[in-house]
């Protein structure tokens, strides 16, 4: 088949949920993933499922890496947009095998614009990662602000993606646009990621870790929130922009602890632990660029978020589809 939108890395958490929404506004959609073993291929695979149910026919999934000329090929046949959200995630992991990251994050981002030359027509929306402000001390952070010195090989990976695109974008023309993404979180949301895991942490009595004194602060973003920018990116996409994707407020990690607590109705056993290297002390999007061009504007607060959250987990859980 023929697609309109290319989404790579469409079976993930973001992904599926991008996947999802542009399939319910009318468009055909192309997925292009590996399912790579980071996490439980199990949900990926329900994912898909889930998917191909919405969209029928205007559903296509490729298995393949993006990294196989080959497969980048297929995967950019006829389309009109690209959503490029496949990428190895997290700060931590990406310090224990930082080549492996460079060489999906930064290489594999190459070859798919790389492919792309002489096709100026087809947007490019690329995921960063709100980890390329490092240790910056000025809050919020905003896209005008120095990301030349990250703190982590994956922070440095989306560094570099934004890099590349930029030069693709002066050199043949497509319009690109680089989404920071500020802790994305909701239904759906990857097993070691921080809400769900302390979720899962929560509910069968184990303790939680607590990397530091619990005052790190993150700006939580709404999955559905997260959707509503991306979409808007590929619509209006145009020369090379950078925007900031976040809730544009701040929540303590000892907070969002007390939140899960309230939600789930059940006291939490703190593994309080040193900080880890890579880990920075707060992130905070302005979303000032992003409501000015794109109309961006998040509608879920944390509380709310969670809330959203357990009731998927809980539903997920008993029907022995989580632990």
């Amino acid at each position: 088949m023929t697609a309109d939108i290319l989404v790579t890395g469409g079976a993930g958490f973001i992904g599926s949920h991008v996947a999802r929404r542009l399939l319910s506004t009318g468009r055909s959609v192309r997925v292009l993933d590996n399912f790579d073993p980071f996490y439980a291929e199990a949900i990926k695979r329900r994912n898909v499922e889930s998917l191909g149910a919405a969209g029928g026919s205007a559903f296509e999934l490729l298995e393949g890496d993006f990294r196989d000329v080959d497969s980048a090929k297929r995967a950019l046949d006829g389309v009109r947009g690209v959503i490029h959200l496949g990428a190895l995630a997290g700060v931590r992991p990406s310090i224990q095998d930082p080549v492996r990251y460079m060489d999906v994050n930064v290489r594999g981002t190459q070859i798919l614009l790389q492919e792309l030359q002489g096709r100026p027509e087809v947007p490019f929306v690329f995921a960063s990662s709100s980890s390329v402000y490092g240790g910056n001390t000025k809050v919020p952070f905003a896209e005008t602000d120095p990301v030349d010195h990250p703190v982590s090989p994956y922070a440095a990976s989306k560094k570099a993606g934004e890099v590349i695109c930029h030069a693709h974008h002066h050199l043949h023309g497509t319009p690109i646009t680089c989404l920071r993404f500020f802790t994305v979180y909701g239904p759906g949301q990857r097993p070691e990621m921080a809400i769900h895991l302390f979720s899962r942490k929560l509910l069968a009595g184990e303790p939680i870790p607590m990397f530091g004194d619990g005052t790190t602060r993150r700006d939580y973003t709404f999955v559905d929130d997260i959707v509503d920018g991306v979409v808007a990116a590929l619509d209006r996409a145009d020369g090379y922009r950078i925007y900031n994707l976040g809730g544009a407020h701040t929540t303590e990690l000892r907070t969002l602890i007390a939140t899960l607590e309230d939600v789930f109705g059940k006291q939490a056993v703190i593994d309080r632990k040193p900080e880890q290297p890579g880990d920075v002390k707060q992130t905070w999007a302005d979303t000032t660029r992003v409501a000015e061009e794109l109309g961006f504007a998040p509608q879920v607060g944390v509380r709310e978020g969670v809330e959203r959250f357990a009731e998927w987990y809980l539903a997920e859980r008993k029907a022995g589809r989580l632990a």
